[in-house]
């Protein structure tokens, strides 16, 4: 039913609820579930919140609104818009560098990524890539930037230090995102146009072997062993736990229309953004489970994107054009964030 109701731009961009909204909620009676791993049912769309408009983080959130073709500056201790900033064209995906000086920002309408000082909030370079560029990923030592140029079925590689590409790699059809092995030897990226993952040897940057990896993967993240990729199969309504030496998946049945995939700061729970539905599915690692529902909004609300750190979980919802941000220990929504226009890409310093 899903594949029937998306609308996509470019590479695994998407109209924010346009499509999703009206056939959903006239044929699903809706029931929203509790923001705890024991999940209980709510009878409103709006999550109750945990604590104040006040984190206990430090430095800030990024978030592309991939309409206004701006970029959202957050404090995170504070969940205040500190700045908006011209991000180039349809931005999308954004990698923040290990020293916080600098924000990666893919741009799909323009085939280039945008450089960001964040001492000035301003873009200081634009490198030219492939067309249609939709995720980023920073390698773990922060020297390598992996961005998915999905119209040109390629991964452009980008040396941080000098900000110039350095390869460019073919990869499958429409690839979408990229995740690093946790030593870096391995880069992962979700093709939904060809239904695997493109496995890179980041030493030859070539691609070693291909994963199948369901009927549309969209979001990938590898677990802190490196040993199980998350894919979130956005047409078929489930997340694929994908083992990265065996091949062998095992499915997780997460709703209508997962985009992205999170593993947590411990490693005990991943998440995937649902944007059918509106909410976030607590996935146990350990049983490769659905053990709870983070509630974030009706059907149209379009959760998107994630961002997990030690502090918080970040979620993009399109449709409603907010940031949700939720406590990784207790489960809880404690804030959340007016940004623009369908905000699409999170990272945090």
């Amino acid at each position: 039913m899903f594949s029937a109701l998306r609308t996509l731009v470019g590479s695994g961009r998407r109209r924010p609820g346009r499509t999703l909204r009206p056939a959903l909620a006239a044929g699903i009676g809706v029931l929203l579930i509790s923001c705890t791993p024991t999940a209980s049912v709510h009878k409103d769309y709006s999550p109750q919140l945990a604590a104040p408009t006040r984190g206990g983080a430090s430095g800030h959130v990024y978030v592309t609104n991939q309409q206004d073709n701006t970029l959202s500056v957050i404090d995170a201790a504070t969940y205040k818009v500190v700045a908006t900033v011209p991000a180039g064209v349809a931005p999308e995906g954004l990698a923040v560098t290990k020293d916080g000086r600098h924000v990666y920002i893919a741009n799909s309408g323009s085939a280039r990524v945008s450089v960001l000082d964040t001492k000035s909030n301003k873009i200081i370079k634009t490198v030219v890539v492939g067309k249609s560029p939709t995720g980023v990923g920073l390698s773990p030592d922060g020297t390598s930037l992996y961005v998915t140029n999905g119209g040109s079925n390629t991964v452009s590689v980008i040396d941080t230090r000098t900000n110039r590409v350095t390869a460019t790699i073919p990869v499958g059809k429409s690839p979408v995102n990229v995740a690093f092995s946790p030593d870096g030897r391995t880069a992962y990226v979700a093709n939904s146009g060809s239904g695997n993952l493109s496995v890179i040897d980041t030493s030859t940057r070539r691609v070693a072997r291909k994963l199948s990896a369901g009927r549309s993967p969209v979001g990938v993240a590898i677990t802190p062993d490196g040993k199980s990729a998350y894919v979130a199969d956005e047409v078929a309504a489930r997340v694929l736990v994908i083992g990265t030496s065996s091949g062998k998946a095992t499915a997780v049945p997460v709703g209508e229309g997962p985009f992205d995939t999170a593993i947590g700061p411990a490693g005990r729970f991943a998440y995937s953004a649902v944007l059918g539905p509106g909410n976030v599915s607590v996935i146990d690692i350990g049983n490769h489970r659905v053990v709870g529902t983070l509630a974030l909004g009706p059907p149209g609300t379009d959760p998107f994107n994630l961002e997990v750190t030690n502090e918080a979980i970040y979620v993009t919802n399109q449709g409603a054009g907010t940031l949700t941000v939720i406590d990784p220990h207790s489960h809880r929504v404690v804030a959340t964030v007016s940004l623009g226009a369908s905000p699409y890409g999170v990272a945090a310093s």
